[in-house]
């Protein structure tokens, strides 16, 4: 009778695993990747190690150790030489993304340039790296800022028109001058002729002032942005007179997260809970026509209670309505920045783990990288906006009022 094991495998394998230490995962990934580089030199042999038949057409010659940087620390790879030609595994050496790369590159950047050093040498040893040499870090850098900039100086007219664009801000910290200062980095997105989201450029400004929007926007359509309908971001003043000096023609929407905050600050604490619901009122109902017959009724129900809050509704009716004239299947995507956000977040999750950048190209470098790989990603996806909605979209005609904006309060961003 076969007696019942008393340990389930998957169960232990399991639980040593997620107990492990980093030196035995590092083991474990060692050996892992040898027995797979071994397997790929017997089938470049054509036989196994030591094997002696009619189809060897090559044999092993020793080894030939490479440092591999991985997620769990830097490996001993044990790469095979053969005694004609030679075996590299660039499907193995060549793993490392974009953004892995120049998330490595900025960490060391920062560390020969002495900052942070404290910080910068806890950073090396979380990221398992072993050690970097100046021209290692050079070497890697001008790759990827050729890469970069490749992409981010790409013309944007082969998928245009872009329906749908959408911008937004967020704050880093840069080394200049021996000040850490505040940098503003300008991202914009679209939705292009096939129905897919890309990024469209990004810019590091001193300031998110009018001139740094008017040059960002500038050089978008220098680089072939046509066909916008619309436009969505935050009410920054500069940031709503660049869309207007740049794209003659386009709507703009105010994001309604945006304003929902920009409301509340006009609005008694006690009443928030009650004016939000009437606020969401709005958005949900089925057809423009019902969408501009809820706002009178809630103006309406404002004014009674609140006349400096109806009054401020009222004023950015035009703005945080302007997505009604388009299908209600692309409301959801366009009437806010939260697909932005959400891409923001990614950001914040890589350039986290730098703190203060060592100066506003490795910013770029970073940022770049991130953003190229999302492209990618979005590029190979499902599309975000079918095209029957698109060209429904872009038959729209825009009727582009004057935009309010409020000086006095100050815009959100990232």
């Amino acid at each position: 009778m076969t007696a019942v094991p008393s340990i389930d495998p998957a169960q232990f394998l399991n639980e040593q695993l997620s107990q492990a230490s980093p030196d035995l995962m590092r083991h474990l990934l060692t050996t892992f990747v040898n027995a797979l580089l071994s397997a790929q030199a017997d089938a470049v042999c054509g036989a196994g190690y030591g094997e002696r038949t009619p189809e060897r057409v090559n044999s092993r010659n020793g080894y030939r150790h490479r440092d591999l940087d991985t997620r769990v620390g830097t490996l001993d790879v044990a790469v095979p030489k053969l005694r004609t030609g030679s075996l590299y595994p660039e499907w193995l050496l060549e793993r490392r993304k974009r953004a892995e790369r120049a998330l490595t590159s900025v960490v060391a950047t920062c560390y020969l340039l002495g900052v942070s050093t404290r910080r910068m040498d806890k950073l090396v040893q979380t990221l398992g790296i072993t050690g970097l040499s100046k021209s290692q870090v050079s070497v890697m850098a001008k790759e990827l800022d050729e890469h970069v900039e490749q992409f981010r100086t790409r013309r944007l007219e082969e998928s245009g028109p872009f329906t749908f664009v959408a911008a937004d801000a967020l704050v880093l910290k840069v080394r200049e001058g021996g000040r850490v200062v505040p940098v503003h980095v300008l991202v914009a997105t679209g939705v292009n002729a096939d129905g897919h989201r890309e990024i469209l450029g990004v810019q590091v400004t001193t300031s998110e002032d009018g001139a740094g929007w008017l040059g960002f926007f500038r050089d978008l359509t220098a680089r072939g942005l046509t066909g916008v309908k619309l436009v969505t971001s935050d009410a920054h003043a500069g940031l709503v007179a660049a869309i207007g000096a740049t794209i003659p023609g386009a709507a703009w929407q105010r994001c309604r997260t945006h304003y929902a905050a920009n409301l509340m600050s006009a609005t008694p604490k006690t009443s928030w809970p009650w004016v939000k619901a009437l606020l969401h009122s709005i958005y949900d109902q089925p057809d423009a026509d019902a969408v501009h017959a809820q706002f009178n009724r809630v103006l309406d129900a404002l004014a009674e209670k609140l006349p400096a809050v109806a009054e401020h509704l009222e004023g950015a009716r035009a703005d945080i309505l302007a997505f009604t004239p388009f299908p209600k299947e692309v409301w959801r995507q366009i009437w806010s920045n939260n697909p932005n956000e959400r891409l923001n977040r990614e950001i914040r999750r890589r350039t986290d783990v730098v703190g203060i950048f060592p100066d506003r190209a490795s910013i770029i470098r970073l940022v770049g990288a991130v953003l190229a790989e999302q492209h990618d990603e979005w590029a190979e996806g499902r599309r975000y906006l079918g095209l029957d909605v698109l060209a429904r979209a872009q038959a729209v005609d825009t009727i582009v009022e004057e935009v309010t904006t409020e000086p006095d309060l100050q815009a959100l961003t990232a």
